[in-house]
């Protein structure tokens, strides 16, 4: 079978969506050919039996331009694939998807965003299945939704030869205020100022780096990194998170539930004990690990508890957390759950 692709990024250098490389090669197993449409092209190395094709937004194309090409590319290449697999933007099936119905193509449309709206119901209305990884995504509820695995490359992260320092605590993530960054500074700020002591990277950059909350993170960060209590570093490629994660004892993620963060089940499979927001990972990281978004007093709480683990208790922690990851939520699950939906 061939499958057409459709996403926003094809670039291992981009920090958020850097990851979506190895799915595409892991595609690239499975099916005979990939046709890929992106927004964006940037460096990438894949398969023989992979195209990728973009509508130009890396040398600052027009949203005409970049319609035009979209709907040139999935003409042209329709006798290219047998069906369609939508990666995270709605907006490709609200276009393509009555060309590909006219064309007799199953449509599949990833959508695992805690928030939606009229047109998200539209599109999913038009697609033939969605796939979600979070029970409180808004996409769930629809009759035709499939629950997925948050899709991890096992391979790729790892558990490190050596355990990191207990002490060392981790923040990866874009700062984008659903991931609540100021939360987790004004916990380390607590933490500090309780005397608790730890080494604590911070890893990131916004989106937009003139969005007004981007001068209040700044103001707190430069406190912290002047008193010694934090190290912040730019944002990094993601073929880079994996040594990241090795060399840090705890991963702190507050992003509500709603959608399930794959920088969870990359730091456990890495062997961080995660401190997290999320309800999907509530049951296998203990309860006094599962914190509140809203409250850097929690978050703090929750980092100390993560800190006071004895080892016996963390070395349980982590195995259930590796096991956690490679059993339900591996790459390779989540390419062989969809080879099964696009037939």
């Amino acid at each position: 079978m061939r499958l057409l692709v459709c996403t926003q990024a094809v670039d291992l250098d981009d920090r958020a969506l850097g990851f979506f490389h190895r799915w595409i090669e892991e595609m690239s197993r499975r099916f005979e050919s990939v046709e890929v449409i992106c927004l964006k092209e940037g460096r990438h190395s894949l398969p023989r039996n992979v195209r990728v094709h973009s509508l130009g937004k890396e040398s600052g194309q027009s949203r005409v331009k970049y319609v035009w090409r979209f709907f040139l590319h999935a003409w042209r290449l329709r006798r290219e694939y047998d069906a369609v697999f939508v990666h995270m933007n709605q907006e490709y099936v609200l276009m393509g998807a009555w060309l590909w119905h006219r064309l007799g193509k199953r449509v599949v449309l990833w959508r695992n965003h805690k928030m939606g709206n009229r047109l998200t119901d539209i599109a999913c209305a038009l697609a033939d299945s969605i796939c979600y990884t979070s029970p409180e995504s808004f996409v769930a509820q629809k009759p035709h939704a499939h629950q997925m695995p948050i899709g991890i490359d096992t391979t790729q992260f790892t558990l490190a030869a050596k355990p990191a320092p207990f002490d060392t605590v981790l923040f990866l993530g874009r700062l984008d205020p659903v991931k609540k960054p100021e939360i987790f500074l004004a916990a380390v700020d607590l933490l500090a100022r309780r005397g608790i002591t730890c080494h604590v990277d911070g890893y990131g950059d916004p989106t937009d780096p003139k969005a007004p909350h981007v001068t209040v993170l700044q103001e707190l960060i430069l406190p912290l990194e002047e008193r010694g209590v934090l190290t912040w570093h730019p944002g990094v490629p993601h073929g880079e998170t994996p040594a990241i994660y090795r060399a840090h004892g705890i991963y702190v993620n507050i992003t509500p539930s709603g959608s399930f963060d794959k920088t969870i089940g990359e730091a456990m499979a890495s062997g961080c004990v995660v401190v997290a927001a999320n309800n999907a990972v509530r049951g296998i990281v203990p309860d006094e690990l599962i914190v509140d978004p809203d409250s850097f007093q929690d978050v703090a709480r929750g980092i100390e508890a993560a800190l006071m683990l004895q080892p016996d208790e963390r070395e349980e922690v982590v195995r259930r957390s590796v096991v956690f990851v490679e059993r339900g939520h591996s790459l390779k699950a989540l390419v062989d759950r969809l080879a099964n939906l696009v037939r």
